[in-house]
C-alpha cells in the first residue's frame, strides 16, 4: 500500500524533540547523530543557497506564558535545490534562540553565503539547526556543490553508515561506510568532501568520484 504522507512538524514539537537531544546533566549541550552530507540533503524538506540579511529574536508561540525565544534570519535565497514542492522563495528561516537547543548562529549583514538544510513546518516556516547540514558555501568542494542538483537526491536509496572502529562491515547490498572518522579523526574529511554513495542498476551501492573508481581504503576498511 502507498504511504500517506507524513504530516509536517510544529514548531513546539520540534523544540521540545530538540531538548531531548541535550545529554542528561549537561545543561549547555548540542548533540547530533553524525550524518554525511548526502544523508542530510536526503532527510531534510529543503536545501537551499542563501546570504542572511538580518536577524531579530522573536517569541516561540503566541502564548505569553511561553519563555521561548526563536532567532529569526531574514535571508536572500540564491538557489533552490529542494523543496521546490512545498515553498517557493523564502525570506525567513527560523532556529531556536538557546544554543542547548542546537540554535545556529549565522553571520548577518556579510557577503558569506550558506548551504542550509532544515525542516518546513506545518505553518510553512522553514526551521534549522545545528543537527541539519549548514555550511559556508565557500568550505563545498565542487563535487558537493554538484552532487546537491543530482547526485544526492538519486541517490536517497543508498544508506551511509559511520565507521568508528574496525572492523566495520556493511549489513546490506545498498550501504555504503563512511570512514573520515576512522581514516582523519574528523566527520567532513576527504570522503564527506569529495564522493558520493551511488547506486547501481543491481541494487547495490558504493562510494564514487565523479567518474573516477573506487578507491582501494574504502573497500578494505571491512578487514581488521
Amino acid at each position: 500500500m502507498p504511504r500517506s504522507p507524513r504530516p509536517a512538524p510544529s514548531w513546539a514539537l520540534l523544540l521540545r524533540l530538540l531538548a531531548l537531544l541535550r545529554p542528561p546533566g549537561l545543561g549547555e549541550a548540542c548533540s547530533c547523530a553524525p550524518a554525511h552530507p548526502q544523508q542530510h540533503v536526503c532527510h531534510s524538506a529543503l536545501a537551499i543557497r542563501a546570504k542572511i540579511s538580518s536577524e531579530k529574536v522573536v517569541p516561540a508561540s503566541a502564548d505569553p506564558a511561553d519563555p521561548q525565544k526563536m532567532i529569526r534570519y531574514e535571508i536572500k535565497q540564491i538557489k533552490m535545490f529542494k523543496g521546490f514542492e512545498k515553498v517557493n522563495d523564502i525570506q525567513y528561516i527560523y532556529t531556536p534562540f538557546d544554543s542547548s537547543l542546537c540554535g545556529v548562529k549565522l553571520e548577518a549583514n556579510s557577503q558569506k553565503q550558506y548551504l542550509l538544510t532544515g525542516q518546513i513546518l506545518s505553518d510553512g516556516k522553514v526551521f534549522v539547526h545545528l543537527c541539519n547540514y549548514i555550511e559556508p558555501w565557500e568550505n563545498l568542494s565542487l563535487l558537493q556543490r554538484e552532487s546537491l542538483n543530482h547526485h544526492y537526491h538519486l541517490n536517497c536509496g543508498c544508506q551511509i553508515t559511520t565507521c568508528y572502529t574496525v572492523p566495520c562491515t556493511i549489513s546490506a547490498p545498498n550501504e555504503c561506510l563512511w570512514t573520515d572518522w576512522l581514516l582523519e579523526r574528523k566527520l567532513y574529511g576527504y570522503q564527506a568532501q569529495h564522493y558520493v554513495c551511488m547506486k547501481h542498476i543491481d541494487g547495490t551501492c558504493s562510494w564514487y568520484q565523479g567518474r573516477l573508481p573506487l578507491r582501494k581504503e574504502f573497500v578494505d576498511i571491512i578487514q581488521p
